[in-house]
């Protein structure tokens, strides 16, 4: 796989909205170099660290999760052991139950396991309280769910910007909208900045979701079941987006889903059952959705 490529945002972003001090240049390509999860200094400006020569994106060792239901033990994950690498494209497959959600959960800091390690970017994040996964969340991982969770009364390209009103960086209204309207475009909705989600079909409600998860500069997109609502052109469109993503700015996709043909739009698949990995492997015969796009007929001459 080839090596990410660095964002190439508009040059006006290099300040708050990067989280970078005035007169300091962009970061450079999507590396194994990042910044620190720890807190911000006291002089304001984020630390920019190295994570551990050769370690990758995430790894997690012997990871473990049970919930505690009345008398009865619910054992979710049963020791998973495995590697994600930095510009990968992942699917997590598994049927209800199976683990892969509870997975999900802990690698987007959403919850700690009960027993074993969960490292990102080296570092062992499995014990961090709430407020310390938040912090890591915000600046680390982006999200796109099944039900898109878009705020109902709020436009689209409000709803792209609202992950930048809480990640502790101070940019303005303008930067953000800038940002957002270059997210919007990139997802092909340039004309629909000023539409609210009832206004929207469901392709481009989701659209907007996969925006916002990418309007921090995330190392990691969690993709949870995101063409679950959708038909299968729309669902191929969506698909097309993330591979775009994945190849043309090395961003990190975990796809969780329970289709096997959806996983195929990965270069790798993991299947989970009763909280365990089953099969790791690489896929192989990759779909490639562009490709299934274009032989696709316009969608006014279909029956």
């Amino acid at each position: 796989m080839a090596s990410p490529r660095a964002w190439r945002w508009s040059p006006d972003w290099r300040s708050p909205a990067l989280g970078l001090r005035r007169g300091q240049a962009a970061r450079p390509a999507r590396t194994r170099s990042s910044r620190s999860s720890s807190a911000p200094s006291s002089g304001g400006s984020e630390e920019v660290v190295s994570a551990s020569s050769g370690a990758p994106l995430v790894r997690v060792l012997d990871l473990r999760k049970s919930y505690v239901l009345g008398d009865v033990t619910v054992h979710a994950l049963r020791g998973v052991t495995l590697a994600i690498e930095s510009g990968a494209f992942v699917s997590v497959v598994g049927a209800s139950g199976s683990g892969k959600s509870t997975f999900m959960n802990i690698l987007g800091l959403l919850d700690r396991p009960t027993a074993g390690g969960y490292y990102l970017e080296g570092e062992d994040v499995s014990g961090f309280d709430k407020d310390r996964r938040a912090v890591l969340r915000n600046r680390k991982i982006g999200f796109v769910f099944q039900n898109f969770n878009l705020l109902p009364r709020t436009t689209a390209l409000e709803n792209v910007e609202l992950p930048l009103l809480y990640n502790g960086r101070s940019t303005s209204a303008a930067q953000r909208h800038q940002k957002a309207q270059a997210l919007l475009n990139t997802v092909g909705l340039t004309a629909r900045a000023h539409h609210t989600p009832s206004q929207l079909s469901g392709g481009q409600q989701q659209r907007v979701a996969i925006a916002r998860s990418l309007v921090a500069e995330p190392e990691i997109l969690l993709a949870d079941e995101p063409t679950g609502n959708l038909d299968s052109r729309t669902s191929i469109e969506i698909m097309e987006i993330l591979q775009r993503l994945n190849r043309e700015k090395g961003i990190t996709v975990v796809l969780i889903t329970h289709e096997h043909d959806i996983a195929e739009y990965g270069t790798r698949t993991i299947v989970f059952r009763d909280g365990r990995v089953i099969h790791d492997e690489p896929v192989a015969r990759r779909r490639d959705a562009a490709a299934e796009l274009a032989a696709l007929p316009p969608p006014e001459n279909e029956a």
